[in-house]
């Protein structure tokens, strides 16, 4: 499998039926913290509070057997973009989360039509549950990771980011799996070749990291608080893709921190922690950014309770 830009074209055609453009602003005292023009493509805007809903409708719209249903796993996000897409499109959906994921994230799942089933200590025993579903319902076994769709979903914000401003220098891209990395660099080779595409991931999870480092998927302890980078394992299709990143860099999850009160009190935006990595990688690198024009994708405004919380520490 390999994604192409004429993917993205398509998956564009599927999710301007059901999805506006979201903003992308510029904010001058963030511009000041930084000392670089930071614009800040707004995915916590989406109906699901984050970029993976994109992904969900491409995935779904391409069914023709939805009545057979999807198994997945998730810690959130694309758990909220299967369960939305599969509402939407009237299909059922069973998603397989961690024991200890966020009660809110899975409640929102819940309330979409999907069934939860909690499970295990972390991904790597919820995937092996869902494998286990499929296998046993019919269920069609959706990868959070390599599913070509999902990825020409996500690629099409990159689209969006491109064509408004194809003068960037930079777009600093949060990793989990790695689906939105991937997708930019197949964007950012059509419509901007001179655009650095920069991926950011936690240190406490590895991974996807490790992975385009070795230029082989790798597993690695999977010890970050942040939900959307909470990834265990590099997934080949996003690591093919990634080749071509510019740079991947790793950040704590003490720094990411920081980044969502900087995001509340710059920007006056609510970010989970995933959302706030890019800015956290600019923020722990300023003379790499100074005086460039960057855009930072809040990839979700989906904060937990703790991280909530920590705001006003």
């Amino acid at each position: 499998m390999e994604l192409t830009y004429a993917d993205v074209r398509a998956a564009r055609e599927v999710v301007r039926r059901h999805l506006p453009p979201t903003p992308m602003w510029s904010y001058p005292l963030l511009d000041r913290t930084t000392g670089a023009t930071v614009l800040v493509k707004h995915e916590n805007t989406q109906p699901v509070g984050a970029f993976k809903v994109r992904g969900g409708l491409t995935l779904l719209a391409a069914r023709p057997d939805r009545a057979r249903g999807t198994v997945t796993y998730s810690t959130g996000n694309h758990a909220l973009s299967l369960a939305y897409a599969s509402q939407v499109f009237g299909a059922p959906c069973t998603v397989v989360m961690p024991a200890a994921a966020n009660p809110a994230k899975a409640a929102a799942v819940e309330a979409l039509g999907a069934t939860v089933v909690l499970t295990g200590a972390g991904l790597a025993a919820a995937e092996q549950h869902a494998v286990r579903l499929a296998a046993e319902t019919g269920a069609r076994l959706v990868s959070p990771g390599d599913t070509l769709e999902l990825l020409a979903g996500v690629g099409t914000l990159y689209q969006e980011i491109l064509e408004a401003r194809p003068d960037l220098d930079a777009i600093v891209v949060p990793v989990g799996s790695g689906t939105g990395a991937a997708a930019a660099t197949v964007v950012a080779k059509e419509l901007a070749p001179r655009c650095q595409i920069i991926a950011v991931q936690s240190a406490s999870s590895p991974a996807a990291h490790d992975s385009w480092r070795d230029q082989s998927p790798v597993v690695r302890p999977n010890r970050t608080r942040v939900d959307g980078l909470a990834t265990g394992r590099g997934f080949a299709l996003p690591q093919h893709h990634m080749r071509d990143l510019a740079d991947f860099v790793l950040v704590t999850d003490d720094q990411i921190t920081v980044g969502r009160r900087v995001l509340a009190r710059d920007a006056h935006t609510l970010a989970e922690g995933a959302g706030a990595a890019p800015l956290a990688a600019v923020l722990a690198d300023p003379e790499r950014f100074a005086g460039r024009t960057i855009a930072v994708v809040c990839t979700g405004g989906n904060a937990s309770p703790a991280e909530l919380a920590s705001l006003s520490d």
